[in-house]
């Protein structure tokens, strides 16, 4: 993903160094991220929630590593990388929700590319435009959909890997992501509770036209070209 465009950071820089890192370290595994691990390290280098992730991807065969991102993020349900999933599932509702991504990433400065074939709600991509373009936007929408990040750290948490161990590996970029924003309280945490138990809503329906609107074309592009795997979870 690339950005373009930039406004005045509010956040510190410590936040946007693990905000980048964890952008980086969420995307789907490929020689070129295998071979920036040390650069991202250096971002984030007394960070011990990332340490295990770190160097998870510097060991075992890409091919492998690859399969079990696919396992993790696009199988399941309560795994999903998309922040309105677990607001609002695949229902008609969740267009609404990804139009304010795109009017966001606008207040920033910037312009979602439609061509690069992802959603705008990505956590990635919401992670990269917070640490390279408006953390103070970023913040927000990551407090918006605060319960989805809590219910995708705990996912995570629980993960059981085929080894019989507990906990995916990329459990430690949401416990450094959840360490940047406030504790849970009040009706977030309820929010979280009623996930854990209900999961995200089910009822499917296309997303064709989400990304009609007005003010939403013009301008630099935020993101041209992805290598996160598209498609919604299972």
């Amino acid at each position: 993903m690339r950005f373009t465009g930039t406004r005045q950071q509010h956040r510190s820089v410590a936040t946007r160094n693990i905000w980048a890192a964890c952008s980086a370290l969420l995307d789907y595994p490929t020689a070129g991220l295998r071979s920036s691990l040390d650069d991202i390290h250096a971002l984030v280098p007394a960070n011990a929630p990332l340490d295990r992730l770190l160097a998870h991807l510097r060991s075992g065969d890409l091919g492998a590593l690859q399969a079990e991102y696919v396992e993790t993020f696009d199988h399941t349900r309560t795994c999903a990388l998309y922040l309105t999933y677990y607001a609002y599932g695949d229902t008609r509702r969740r267009g609404v929700a990804l139009l304010r991504f795109k009017q966001a990433y606008r207040q920033g400065g910037v312009r979602w590319d439609d061509a690069c074939g992802e959603l705008p709600d990505h956590l990635c991509a919401v992670l990269q435009f917070g640490a390279t373009v408006d953390a103070d936007v970023a913040w927000q929408l990551l407090n918006e959909h605060r319960a989805g990040v809590e219910m995708l750290r705990i996912a995570l948490a629980r993960w059981r890997n085929h080894d019989g161990s507990v906990g995916s590996p990329w459990h430690g970029a949401l416990r450094a992501l959840c360490d940047t924003l406030p504790r849970l309280a009040g009706h977030e945490a309820e929010a979280v509770r009623r996930l854990i138990e209900q999961g995200p809503p089910v009822e499917e329906v296309g997303l064709g036209g989400y990304g009609a609107g007005p003010g939403l074309v013009g301008g630099p592009t935020l993101v041209s070209g992805s290598t996160i795997p598209v498609g919604a979870p299972r």
